[in-house]
């Protein structure tokens, strides 16, 4: 979520609550001897901790079971570690306190990584990006920044769009305890534009033709645009990333070891189109995701997972 409208915001273990599968949701396979010894640091040995929030299709349980996207990454990583995955359910802000007050190993679901969140955590490599995806009430056509302007617009609280609105020229801003309420704003004609994540607002069009919103996609704010004005920079394509206590340094290195693999064997890339996105607008970086990292919490010449 970058949840960003949700926000603001993935292949070797991963933790925390909302669509978790239950304890051990995810069949793992018997522990190892490293998580005997618990080489990843977990709060229990040989068992991830996963915060989240139902967020469908990102995150959801079915019973004890960790459903969407990326729940199904995590349980793929999380099963070349032999670690069991344990849910634990609760609110995106809650997701974020969790993994900062170490009550978690891993929050999952469609998180955007932030200079000021890592500074609290530590955020895996990317399982995958989010492009700047509009829900848009009837036919509206917002294709620029600049058509943006003097819109009532909505997103959630705690997400990296809630700046990103702010700072468009004369815009009024929602802010909205989870997406449920977007949608429904945007249904009753309460603001013309609701930013959430991409997969989710696909989602919510396919099950609810009742609520007459569409998806559209904003061209990107221009380098100088950015240099203007900073918030800009998440109406552009952003890194979605697991988030991990910096108590677990080892767990995040694997599980970004892990996502790194799903990209080299294809398995990111089916997954991706499974829950309808375009690997080519979800899977390929940026040209400047590198910059943003690296230096701050990855190497100086880092790049990120790209097909």
């Amino acid at each position: 979520m970058w949840w960003g409208k949700r926000r603001a915001s993935i292949a070797s273990a991963l933790i925390m609550v909302t669509v978790a599968a239950g304890c051990g949701g995810a069949d793992a396979g018997a522990e190892g001897t490293e998580n005997a010894t618990n080489v990843y640091g977990t709060l229990k040995p040989g068992v991830l901790t996963v915060a989240i929030q139902p967020y469908m299709p990102y995150t959801g349980t079915e019973g004890k079971k960790l459903v969407g996207i990326d729940s199904e990454i995590l349980q793929h990583v999380a099963g070349k570690l032999n670690l069991k995955l344990e849910p634990k359910v609760t609110d995106f802000n809650g997701m974020l306190g969790s993994i900062q007050a170490q009550r978690a190993d891993i929050t999952i679901g469609g998180i955007a990584w932030t200079k000021e969140r890592q500074e609290q955590g530590l955020f895996t490599d990317p399982p995958y990006y989010s492009p700047p995806a509009m829900a848009v009430r009837g036919d509206g056509q917002y294709p620029t920044v600049e058509s943006l302007r003097g819109l009532s617009m909505g997103t959630v609280t705690g997400y990296v769009w809630v700046k990103s609105i702010q700072a468009v020229p004369d815009s009024k801003l929602r802010t909205y305890p989870n997406a449920n309420g977007v949608f429904s704003d945007l249904g009753a004609g309460r603001i013309s534009v609701g930013f959430l994540d991409p997969l989710l607002i696909i989602y919510t069009q396919q099950k609810r033709p009742d609520l007459k919103f569409s998806t559209r996609y904003l061209t990107p704010p221009t380098d100088a645009q950015v240099k203007e004005e900073k918030a800009f920079e998440y109406l552009r394509p952003y890194m979605t990333s697991f988030y991990i206590p910096k108590q677990e340094p080892k767990l995040e290195q694997a599980i970004s070891e892990g996502i790194r693999q799903m990209y080299a064997d294809g398995t990111m890339t089916t997954l991706i189109k499974k829950y309808g996105g375009d690997p080519d607008q979800f899977l390929k970086a940026s040209p400047w995701m590198g910059a943003l990292r690296a230096g701050v919490d990855r190497p100086a010449g880092w790049k990120p997972p790209s097909l």
